[in-house]
């Protein structure tokens, strides 16, 4: 949930009549010496510990399939709770920045930087209540529905780069409620009662694809192109030329490929030796690429056509799918180890600049 500013528009049912009276209640508990970004960061964070501890119970995704040492009861119980509270911190931050007077542009940069950040947190650490065995969901199918998350986020961003006004997605608060309660279910039922077909041979790891892709595109793609379309008609766009106004897609589509290229034509099949760090540097590399449209529509700066990291990421992505670099995997966590540097740099890059010149 962003930091709610004047420019920005949350329609959303559950979000309305549901959590903001929640965390309304919720932020009258804190102190007001809290800083608004230390609960935006804790929130984070949280969801990192989530990736991790499920890292160490099921680093390949292989705990859920039949036959395998599943992941203990109350590891679903602790990732249940920390996900709603990182929630509820990520929906309480603005609050607290309004109640004590303390709302800054940085602390909405820093908002929507982690935003784009925990995508693949949460992604990774849902996937493995089904996991890749017979009855769960493939690595690579996973790789597609990551990718159609992380733009469902960058929609809503672009919305703003092009019309001045953040149109909060819907998806966002369902499936943080959703998830949160799924992995309260798997604590109490198990995983093995996601093996069970919902009606015939509709699985509940087909509903999980399901949901994802249907909410993408039957609300997050056609409510975005609405607004747009909306403020092409009204000439409100801040971007009339059609080149500027797509032109944040650049870098997120290159991306996309490089990252599906070694997909593809890895030698050694690096998806399926290596998921989870797979998608961790996607995640990150695409995190960085979002956090500089932030920045453009935050500023109202032209968006750069092209983010540096995809530079040293294509000759990486070439040798590895031509094999001039033998180990694969050492250059996967290499280059991961990289994007993560990067990405860190930037965040501090930024905010040193916005204290100096502020």
């Amino acid at each position: 949930q962003e930091r709610l500013t004047s420019d920005a528009v949350d329609s959303n049912p559950l979000s309305v009549y549901v959590m903001h009276p929640f965390w309304n209640f919720v932020v009258k508990f804190l102190p007001t010496w809290l800083a608004p970004n230390l609960i935006t960061f804790t929130g984070f964070m949280f969801l990192v510990l989530n990736f991790l501890m499920l890292a160490f119970y099921d680093c390949d995704f292989t705990a859920s399939a039949a036959g395998h040492e599943h992941v203990p009861s109350w590891v679903w119980v602790a990732a249940g709770f920390f996900n709603f509270l990182a929630y509820t911190l990520d929906g309480v931050d603005g609050k607290q920045a309004r109640r004590t007077n303390s709302s800054t542009p940085l602390g909405e940069l820093f908002d929507h930087g982690l935003d784009s950040w925990a995508c693949i947190f949460f992604v990774a650490t849902v996937y493995s209540i089904f996991g890749r065995g017979e009855s769960g969901v493939g690595v690579a199918t996973l790789y597609y529905i990551l990718w159609v998350v992380l733009f469902s986020f960058i929609l809503s961003h672009w919305e703003k780069y092009n019309t001045g006004i953040l149109f909060l997605p819907w998806g966002y608060d369902i499936s943080q409620v959703t998830i949160s309660l799924v992995y309260l279910v798997t604590a109490v039922v198990g995983v093995e009662t996601w093996y069970q077909p919902i009606l015939w041979s509709f699985l509940y790891r087909d509903l999980f694809t399901f949901m994802i892709i249907a909410c993408s595109f039957t609300v997050t793609v056609p409510m975005s192109l609405y607004n747009v379309l909306k403020g092409h008609r009204s000439n409100t766009l801040k971007h009339s030329n059609l080149y500027e106004a797509f032109l944040p897609f650049l870098s997120p589509v290159l991306l996309f490929v490089l990252s599906t290229i070694w997909v593809v034509f890895s030698p050694s099949n690096i998806l399926e030796l290596q998921p989870r760090i797979f998608y961790l540097m996607v995640g990150t590399a695409f995190a960085n690429v979002t956090c500089k449209l932030i920045v453009c529509q935050m500023s109202n700066t032209r968006c750069q056509a092209l983010s540096w990291l995809l530079v040293p990421m294509t000759p990486v992505v070439l040798s590895a799918v031509t094999g001039v670099v033998a180990n694969e995997l050492l250059l996967l966590y290499l280059w991961t180890a990289a994007v993560i540097l990067a990405h860190i740099h930037y965040g501090v890059s930024v905010v040193r600049a916005y204290t100096y010149f502020c």
